[in-house]
Formats: structure tokens, C-alpha cells, sequence
């Protein structure tokens, strides 16, 4: 038995899309690590301080087999931590890419899975530049690309903030004459 392969979506199979072109900067990887260390960081201290304060207090409202292992909280949260500062950066900036064309701009993010988000330029109604503390220190910014529907918004971080402010500059003149040419 045949399948047939129709432009509708019959085919056995979705088409795939390309990657988009661009990659964040190569300062997003320490952007990241910075935020999960200290993400993680907290997390490291709160286990240690719960650890403590349950091995000393003696609670009678934990499980037996709990009881003797309270103490490896703090060693589990931190290896997950190390692992979580060390390979998500990375892994991130492997998959997080960018593209911005005449009608469209074009986002893949995801960890496990992909998401893959087409954002057309006629459809923006604002762009925005944003910085945190930790982007002002490595030069990077984000741009938030707006539509009416939340699910059609995107978002790049990472971006160098030269890059960000000049395409957020161009996608909003863009946008806005787009509009006016359909009035």
C-alpha cells in the first residue's frame, strides 16, 4: 500500500523545516551558566539548610528510610546543579537559533523538544529590547517580538546588543510599513 504525498498534509510525514541561520552569541553560554549557577546556587543552600534541619530535629513525621538518607539532599541537588551549569548552556546554545527574513522571523528553541515558531512581520505589533543585570555585564540583550496572540510572540536572547537593537529597530519600521500598506 502506497502513501501518497499531497501539498494539503496527506503524506506520512510533516515537512521539516530548515534550521534558522543564525546562532546567539557565543556570551549566551556564560549568560546561562551564570543564571543556573545561581538558580542552582539557592537551591544548593536551601537542601543544605532543610538537610540540617530535619537531621537535627529529629522529626518523627518522616519515613524510616528517609530518615538516615536526609543528609545526601544536599550532594543529589548539587550534582544535579554541576550537571545543570555545565551541559545546559551549551546544549542551549547548540539548539537556539535565529532568522529574521522580508516576512517573517523565524525562532527554534527547546531542550528535549523543539519548537520551531514563525512570526509573521505583518502580525508584529511591538518589538521590544530587553537586558538584564547579567546581559548588561556580557553586551547581550533579548528582543521581544509582540503579536495580538500570546502563542504567535517570540522571543531571542543571547544576542549581541548592537544586533538586538538594530534588528529590533528594523523589524518595527518593517512591521509598521506593512501595516500601512495594507490600509
Amino acid at each position: 500500500m502506497r502513501r501518497s504525498h499531497h501539498k494539503d498534509g496527506g503524506g506520512s510525514h510533516p515537512p521539516r523545516l530548515r534550521p534558522p541561520a543564525n546562532r546567539v552569541s557565543p556570551r549566551a553560554v556564560a549568560h546561562w551558566a551564570i543564571e543556573y549557577l545561581l538558580l542552582w546556587g539557592l537551591a544548593f543552600g536551601l537542601a543544605l539548610g532543610v538537610a540540617a534541619w530535619l537531621g537535627d530535629a529529629g522529626w518523627s513525621g518522616m519515613p524510616g528510610w528517609l530518615t538516615g538518607r536526609v543528609g545526601w539532599l544536599p550532594y543529589i541537588v548539587g550534582t544535579a546543579g554541576l550537571l545543570m551549569v555545565t551541559a545546559a548552556p551549551v546544549w542551549r546554545y547548540r539548539v537556539h537559533r535565529w532568522e529574521v527574513s522580508a516576512d517573517v522571523v523565524y525562532t527554534r528553541t527547546g531542550w528535549f523538544s523543539r519548537e520551531w515558531l514563525l512570526v509573521p512581520v505583518g502580525r508584529i505589533q511591538t518589538v521590544d529590547t530587553e537586558q538584564g543585570w547579567i546581559e548588561r555585564l556580557l553586551g547581550l540583550a533579548t528582543i521581544k517580538v509582540n503579536t495580538a496572540s500570546h502563542t504567535g510572540s517570540s522571543e531571542v536572547s543571547g544576542l549581541p546588543l548592537a544586533v538586538a537593537t538594530r534588528l529590533a529597530e528594523q523589524l518595527a519600521h518593517r512591521a509598521h510599513d506593512l501595516r500601512d500598506d495594507a490600509t
